[in-house]
């Protein structure tokens, strides 16, 4: 293990304190923002502070519910001049977090160069990959600038070959994981984006997950299986997806989910008022009343569509003009205030967050569940 990942080890629970108070600070002002703003809607403005960046559609897997390299913008790649001006746009514009994935970043030939160009422009930049090309890419992303990196995490073992449909990739997977934490200790901090649906919807699969996490440091972020993205796909059946009978199964996870989270917060990166609402998005999707917080989102596809929210909302594209030319125009305007009315497909992205900032949603999910109240001796 390298010195700085020494330090950093020793500095971990500072440096965590002290993003957790800034975390809560904005939580705060988000909660009376949007409280305002069920009066006062007006005040929603465009505020895009993230901006995900869609580097190329190619991907190494095929997993059960994703379109990426396949029929959704297949075979597109955004290149390496139309990336570079679109990193010095969000220098000038002051939107500092960039997060980038695809399909499969790792795939794309400048990913290395891209990193090393947003970290000199003093970006956050966060890396989403499915891991499998961790091991390869790790020491020149390393010297690039990264120190970021969140892996889609659906399963393991055989359970996760399958929904990958790709044999033996879960030991790459592992290998990559392991060598980054091994080679860099935590100076890379590495997130899992565990995908709950109806599959992998058990206790046991939970503990799988949990046992991972615990063994690597990487923190589990829970997403949930999505029903309006456009290069998502339920199944042919809809297997993916819940149903009302899977309700005694998605309590128990949540129950276990409320518990692990007691017992090491930092392991699970929801709270626990959001953890208590994964039973009613999983089952009620779009009918959730919960204002969208995505108004300080921009999403970039490979093909250079820019767009305010994975899901709709689109504002142009970075081959016919710079992202400066597309941001704070009536048409971002307008967007803003429908995302908040809910005026789109009402997905569940970033649900976390917009139950924290809804005041109703905030005082339902914040009462503790019959599993977590003690019983009488």
């Amino acid at each position: 293990m390298q010195v700085p990942g020494i330090l950093s080890r020793f500095a971990q629970p500072f440096v965590q304190q002290s993003r957790t108070g800034v975390r809560r600070m904005r939580t705060y002002l988000g909660l009376v923002q949007h409280s305002t703003a069920s009066v006062l809607p007006q005040i929603i403005q465009p505020d895009p502070q993230e901006i995900y960046v869609t580097l190329t559609a190619d991907c190494n897997l095929r997993c059960q519910g994703c379109r990426y390299g396949r029929e959704f913008m297949h075979g597109h790649q955004l290149p390496w001049a139309t990336v570079r001006d679109l990193l010095d746009d969000c220098k000038k514009l002051g939107i500092r977090n960039i997060r980038l994935y695809g399909g499969e970043p790792l795939l794309h030939r400048d990913i290395v160069r891209i990193v090393e160009r947003s970290a000199s422009l003093g970006l956050h930049t966060w890396l989403t990959t499915n891991g499998i090309l961790l091991k390869r890419k790790a020491d020149d992303l390393y010297r690039a600038g990264l120190r970021r990196i969140s892996v889609g995490f659906y399963g393991t073992d055989e359970g996760y070959n399958a929904y990958v449909q790709r044999k033996d990739q879960y030991p790459r997977l592992v290998e990559g994981v392991a060598y980054v934490r091994e080679r860099f200790g935590m100076d890379v901090a590495m997130t899992l984006g565990w995908v709950l649906m109806r599959p992998n919807c058990s206790v046991d699969e939970l503990h799988k997950v949990w046992a991972f996490a615990e063994r690597y440091q990487t923190p589990i972020g829970v997403s949930l299986v999505h029903y309006s993205l456009p290069y998502f796909t339920e199944g042919p059946e809809r297997e993916l997806q819940f149903r009302p009978e899977d309700r005694p199964a998605i309590e128990l996870v949540v129950d276990e989910l409320l518990r692990l989270k007691q017992s090491r917060p930092e392991l699970i990166q929801q709270s626990a008022m959001s953890l208590r609402s994964i039973v009613d998005w999983t089952l009620k999707g779009p009918q959730m009343e919960v204002p969208c917080d995505r108004y300080k989102l921009i999403w970039i596809g490979a093909d250079g569509t820019v767009q305010m929210c994975y899901v709709t909302f689109k504002l142009g594209n970075l081959h016919e003009n710079r992202l400066a030319d597309l941001l704070f125009t009536p048409a971002h305007h307008q967007a803003a205030k429908d995302a908040f009315g809910l005026k789109c497909p009402r997905c569940h992205c970033s649900y976390h967050t917009r139950i924290e900032r809804h005041l109703p949603s905030r005082l339902h999910y914040s009462k503790p569940l019959p599993s977590e109240r003690p019983t009488a001796a």
